[in-house]
């Protein structure tokens, strides 16, 4: 064993609790089919692409919606994950089909990838995207009193953020009625020591700045937390802990550790039927 950098982990055993790609045995056969139904979503589901909500080009939304519905939908609003450095929002197209399916409008953001752009920046193309949906989503039908978010991996970082105030001062809390973060990175220090920094290359003062851990959850909307129970250590602490200290300030949050679900399986799920994963985020919008 090697020197300890973070909970008593070596960097080995620290950069195995994060590299899902090692972790999870079918970590490619879930890329493969997010893909595969992403592309069927496209095509199948009315909807508006690369819609811009901010000048850069990576600023844009993907927008379904339901067929034949004529009083305004709920919204749901999906962050990707990809560990803020991959993947782009067409990558999870098919994230919206159930929501469509159950009536409600499905906007999945675009956002510029790190280290492209720095963390600061990608929270505030987020935090941006979001603020689009609630002037404009009426015009494709959704109803802006029922915004809900929801995110996986970095994704879930993202909605925790959502619901922080902006520590740039840009953004004023955003008016949703609920948010779900699945398998969310709530802690960026581990991060910055593990080998995602030779990519990410985060800063002492981004960590302390964007950690959910330490710039927490202040709006009172219902927040869904969830990862896999066959997730790492790591993973399960991120989430464990967040809801620890929403429940601390007094917060409407839910903690639950899905069976049998991995960091990848957790999202795939949502193209099952009766899956747990399904169920709670229609649950959320009150559309199950």
């Amino acid at each position: 064993m090697g020197v300890p950098i973070f909970r008593g982990y070596d960097r080995q055993a620290l950069d195995l609790q994060y590299n899902n790609q090692l972790r999870v045995p079918r970590h490619a056969e879930h890329v493969a089919r997010w893909q595969t139904e992403s592309e069927r979503a496209r095509s199948e589901l009315a909807g508006h692409f690369d819609v811009p909500f901010g000048p850069s080009p990576d600023e844009t939304v993907d927008v379904f919606v339901p067929a034949g519905r004529s009083a305004p939908a709920p919204v749901q609003v999906f962050y990707h994950g990809g560990y803020w450095r991959a993947f782009q929002a067409r990558d999870f197209s098919f994230v919206a089909r159930p929501f469509v399916e159950a009536g409600a409008v499905a906007v999945v953001v675009n956002y510029a990838l790190l280290p492209r752009v720095r963390m600061g920046e990608l929270l505030r193309q987020c935090r941006a995207a979001l603020a689009w949906v609630e002037r404009s989503i009426d015009r494709y039908g959704g109803d802006p009193q029922r915004i809900h978010v929801s995110g996986h991996s970095a994704g879930g970082h993202i909605v925790a953020q959502l619901l922080a105030p902006d520590p740039d001062g840009a953004f004023g809390p955003p008016a949703v009625k609920s948010a779900t973060a699945l398998s969310g990175v709530y802690d960026l220090e581990p991060i910055r020591l593990s080998y995602l920094q030779e990519t990410l290359a985060l800063t002492e003062e981004e960590v302390r700045r964007y950690s959910p851990l330490a710039n927490p959850p202040a709006l009172r909307a219902p927040l869904a937390i969830a990862y896999g129970a066959a997730e790492s250590e790591e993973f399960a602490r991120h989430s464990t802990e967040l809801a620890a200290l929403c429940h601390s300030r007094g917060l409407p949050c839910t903690l639950e550790a899905i069976p049998g679900e991995d960091h990848m399986s957790l999202l795939s799920a949502l193209l099952e039927a009766g899956s747990r994963t399904r169920a709670l985020l229609l649950g959320q919008m009150g559309v199950a």
